[in-house]
């Protein structure tokens, strides 16, 4: 007897809480992560029309919702976070329009850390690129440090965004409402999109927040990666004090926030550039920090610990038990499951790699051993570590949901 949507979104949610809950679902839960490209590729249009065509992009999403099921639908999310945003975060109501840069606001306020498909990319690129730029000097931590917010706004900002390089003129003003005006469309879509999905039996428990490492926010936005590993060496204590002022205006703001969210996710991307000494002195401490501020709150982290983390898994044994999930990209979920087994949910376990270059019958005999050693005891969430390239087969992709079903449910 077929499910109605409801019945649906409670056996996925019942489904993915026992895991993180570390215990036994009536089947492992799978998440799948499409990159742009692919999910443009499969509804025949670009990516530039996904990124850049609201209409067209919840068409194309709901799509692949329908085609591919698994138990976690696809970000609604078409872009990363801006600068604005942060500079305005005294100003909620209206930082919460400019915060997301999809590819529109992208042409609107012309920022020089991203490119994008259809005008800095091909039009069919797989997604959109972050390169970040240096919009912090070395010699201007103590201005930021000072007061990070007005720095922002009035040194970061001007510099990383073309059309807001001059503030307080005509352009400038513009280009602010403008801003507003796209970031009210972006919220009317994800809106729209979220209560679509629901009706494909997917259940959205309430918002979800992004936040970062403040050693990943300097980096990403600021310095660069190579400029933040250089300052590390050559000015360790002024790294540290913007560690720990980002802490304040960044991480405290979430916890103070009125709004109620579900979880948080937190990407990680300096994590395997750092030796353990500058691990475990500038990037540990923080991280633990929000994992266990946020999960005091009754909220639970989703941390992507992207590239190799196999140095530091011991080190997530200080968390509290079910403390959220974490998705490993490089590091082997096996070895992950052997350290944290019974303290943490581990997800992951599906190289891109494999599904661009196997066979559906290899695929599912990999993903049916995967199972036998992972599955029991629960605590595991079948996932794709990375974004699923375009050009990945996609009978390759429906093997792995058939192995799902045929070698995942638990024999009670």
């Amino acid at each position: 007897m077929e499910k109605s949507p409801e019945e649906l979104a409670r056996a996925r949610r019942e489904r993915i809480e026992a895991a993180i809950n570390l215990k036994e679902p009536d089947r492992v839960p799978l998440q799948l992560h499409f990159d742009y490209g692919f999910i443009a590729r499969w509804s025949g249009i670009t990516t530039f029309e996904l990124l850049f065509d609201y209409e067209k992009a919840g068409r194309a999403i709901v799509k692949i919702v329908k085609d591919f099921p698994t138990d976690m639908p696809p970000l609604a999310m078409l872009g990363t976070a801006t600068l604005l945003g942060f500079a305005l975060r005294d100003y909620p109501d209206v930082a919460a329009f400019v915060a997301p840069l999809t590819g529109p606001m992208h042409d609107i306020i012309r920022d020089k850390y991203t490119r994008w498909p259809g005008r800095e990319l091909s039009p069919n690129a797989g997604s959109f690129q972050f390169i970040g730029g240096e919009f912090l000097k070395a010699e201007e931590y103590d201005a930021f440090i000072d007061d990070p917010v007005k720095f922002m706004a009035e040194a970061a900002v001007p510099r990383a965004h073309a059309s807001l390089e001059k503030p307080g003129s005509p352009e400038a003003m513009a280009t602010l409402i403008r801003a507003c005006l796209e970031g009210s469309k972006y919220f009317r879509f994800s809106g729209m999109l979220a209560q679509d999905i629901a009706k494909l039996g997917y259940e959205f428990g309430g918002p979800s927040a992004l936040t970062s490492v403040p050693l990943d926010f300097l980096g990403d936005f600021l310095r660069t990666i190579p400029g933040i590993l250089l300052d590390l060496r050559k000015i360790p204590d002024k790294v540290k004090q913007a560690c720990d002022v980002l802490m304040e205006t960044q991480h405290k703001r979430l916890l103070t926030s009125g709004m109620t969210v579900r979880s948080v996710g937190i990407p990680l991307h300096l994590n395997e550039y750092l030796s353990p000494k500058f691990y475990y002195e500038f990037y540990w401490p923080y991280l633990k920090k929000i994992i266990v501020d946020m999960y005091n709150k009754g909220v639970r982290c989703n941390v992507a610990f992207e590239g190799r983390h196999d140095a530091y898994i011991e080190s997530i044994l200080e968390l509290p038990k079910a403390w959220g999930v974490a998705m490993f990209e490089k590091t082997d979920v096996r070895k992950a499951k052997q350290v944290l087994k019974g303290h943490t949910c581990i997800s992951g376990g599906i190289p891109p790699t494999l599904l661009l270059n196997s066979t559906p019958e290899k695929i599912e005999e990999y993903i049916k051993e995967l199972l036998e050693e992972l599955m029991p005891e629960g605590g595991f969430i079948l996932g794709s570590s990375t974004a699923i390239p375009a050009e990945t087969p996609v009978e390759n992709v429906r093997a792995v949901i058939r192995a799902v079903e045929k070698y995942g449910v638990l024999r009670r």
